[in-house]
């Protein structure tokens, strides 16, 4: 389920598969990525996607000097940066905002984004299998789970599992041809590991609420306590809740990551961010093996036994992991953004070896 919770008048608000992709060599791109050195430099580039998500980190780690970038979204025309060159964009939610703003980030010349880092904080719901309400999981996959085929469930031929199925397939199992060339990225594993490692022990924000959310959880680690993890993200526009449909994620994720991803978190602009950011390291503007993926589970993606679907959707907020969640995106992710701007001799060139 893709919740983000809006608080009142401040807004309580619905929260392919290949190698580490490449920086292309495009004819003529040198003079374009030459150009960005005129940009302020940024050692980290943190994206979020609506408020919460950014004041998790405005509120802590200013001052902050505001920049405004031509073509970002209107409700966040600005980019934050400190002394640190740790910057934080908000792109909007969903996947038209979040490539657009992206696009108008990386194709700015306010910014030398070549050797930066990229971090996506946002918050998601969160597959009770793998972790719980709270939980903080560092990606190495970005699955979307929006570009398949569907029929209507009380259709589905007989003998299947799921409406769902690869685009140009004859059945939900089969793998899709990946036409799209964004159906699914892998991240570059070695930063995701060191984002873990620096992040593993910290102690994560919970609450009295998401407590009592997660006991009714007969197993672990959705009845423990919100911990650290390493696994994958599906994306896609629509919100969705229910046991059958978090399977097909699980189902989805190890289609197209060949077995190799496991699916826990459920977001709404991932692929979309990623791809954008594609097409400006195809001319050298960034370097796709410096984007990591945090997702803190602000909601359960299915119910509990005896719990309907209808029922965990229409009352996510009631499981109270929204404020832990936005709280947990700066507690998880705070440790590779400071290792990155107080050791940049060590990262500049690349995820270092220790």
């Amino acid at each position: 389920m893709l919740i983000r919770s809006v608080f009142s008048a401040a807004v309580l608000s619905l929260a392919a598969c290949s190698a580490v992709p490449s920086i292309a060599q495009n004819a003529g791109s040198d003079a374009l990525a030459d150009a960005t050195a005129q940009g302020r430099p940024v050692k980290v580039m943190i994206i979020t996607m609506f408020g919460p998500e950014g004041q998790a980190w405005l509120d802590r780690i200013g001052p902050w000097k505001t920049i405004s970038v031509p073509g970002l979204s209107p409700d966040y025309p600005d980019v934050h940066c400190n002394k640190q060159d740790v910057c934080v964009i908000t792109t909007g939610m969903g996947y038209a905002n979040a490539s657009a703003s992206i696009m108008a980030l990386t194709f700015s010349s306010r910014f030398d984004l070549r050797h930066t880092y990229f971090l996506i904080s946002g918050i998601a719901g969160v597959d009770p299998a793998q972790g719980t309400v709270g939980s903080a999981a560092w990606a190495k996959y970005l699955v979307d789970f929006g570009i398949q085929w569907e029929l209507d469930a009380r259709e589905i031929p007989a003998g299947w599992n799921t409406g769902y199925l690869g685009i140009n397939t004859k059945s939900p199992t089969e793998k899709p041809p990946l036409d799209y060339r964004n159906e699914v990225f892998q991240l570059n594993a070695k930063l995701a590991d060191a984002a873990y490692v620096l992040s593993r022990n910290v102690v994560l924000a919970d609450s009295p609420q998401a407590q009592v959310a997660r006991s009714k959880f007969n197993y672990a680690p959705a009845n423990q306590p919100p911990s650290v993890v390493q696994c994958d993200i599906a994306s896609g526009n629509t919100w969705w809740s229910g046991t059958r449909l978090g399977q097909r994620a699980r189902d989805w994720t190890k289609i197209l990551t060949d077995g190799k991803g496991v699916y826990c978190m459920t977001a709404q602009e991932d692929n979309a961010t990623f791809e954008a950011l594609k097409r400006a390291a195809s001319i050298k503007r960034v370097d796709l093996n410096r984007v990591a993926a945090l997702r803190t589970g602000s909601d359960f993606d299915r119910p509990y036994q005896g719990q309907t679907s209808a029922d965990n959707l229409l009352n996510y907020a009631d499981q109270g992991g929204f404020v832990p969640a936005t709280e947990n995106l700066y507690r998880a992710g705070n440790p590779l953004v400071q290792d990155i701007a107080t050791h940049w001799g060590e990262w500049r060139d690349g995820v270092p070896r220790r």
